[in-house]
């Protein structure tokens, strides 16, 4: 009869068989898992804080890590390898008829100013507007006028030239393109823009999509 102890049911699994349980724990997890909920999960005994260094030296330099996050653990993307995981995505972004109206006057009268923007259009131009269209990046506080109250002015950026092709303001379609794109009434004389007469500015208004199609011929 032999000498040698039987296995318990109670005893701790072997290290690599602990290993691989955080393992498992940690590639499943989308949020990071702290060593103490990662010792509730796993067998009596365990060890889990000893697990993590083990498992952590297996995947250094590997194209993933095991990483520490604050007071918890997770398996990540090796930091040199993040370019990878990048995907371009176009983003359609949806602009009312107010929004169009806001950018159409900066980008042929610029530099304007928000009080000026509201005399051409004829209405009250919401701060959403004005917010919306400079966290699109399609215009940009310019100047400030050297009149009571210092008004600061808007211009059009960079990227609104790009996304619509231009090499600059100048070069933007004209009155006739303008109205048969349907964003000038006729009624309305040169170098106006339209506007709900007596009307305040409502974020809620026609929604437009495909914002490309702003300034096409």
């Amino acid at each position: 009869m032999s000498d040698k102890p039987k296995d318990s049911l109670f005893d701790a699994p072997t290290m690599g068989e602990q290993e691989r349980m955080v393992e498992a724990i940690l590639f499943a997890s989308a949020e990071p898992v702290t060593v103490r909920e990662l010792n509730d999960r796993m067998p009596h005994g365990s060890d889990a804080a000893e697990a993590l260094v083990y498992l952590r030296k297996r995947y250094e330099g590997r194209g993933v890590n095991v990483v520490k996050v604050g007071d918890a653990w997770a398996i990540r993307t090796a930091g040199d390898l993040g370019f990878l995981m990048q995907k371009e995505t176009v983003e359609v972004r949806k602009l009312s008829r107010a929004a169009i109206e806001t950018l159409a006057i900066i980008a042929y009268h610029q530099p304007v100013t928000r009080a000026e923007i509201e005399e051409i259009r004829g209405v009250t131009v919401s701060r959403g507007t004005i917010d919306l269209l400079i966290e699109m990046e399609w215009i940009r506080f310019g100047r400030r006028r050297m009149t009571p109250g210092r008004p600061v002015t808007f211009v059009v950026t960079q990227d609104f030239l790009d996304h619509f092709g231009l090499e600059s303001a100048r070069d933007l379609p004209g009155i006739k393109e303008l109205r048969a794109a349907g964003l000038l009434e006729n009624r309305l004389p040169p170098g106006t823009m339209p506007g709900p007469a007596g009307a305040e500015d409502d974020d809620d208004d026609e929604v437009i999509e495909g914002q490309s199609e702003l300034f096409e011929d």
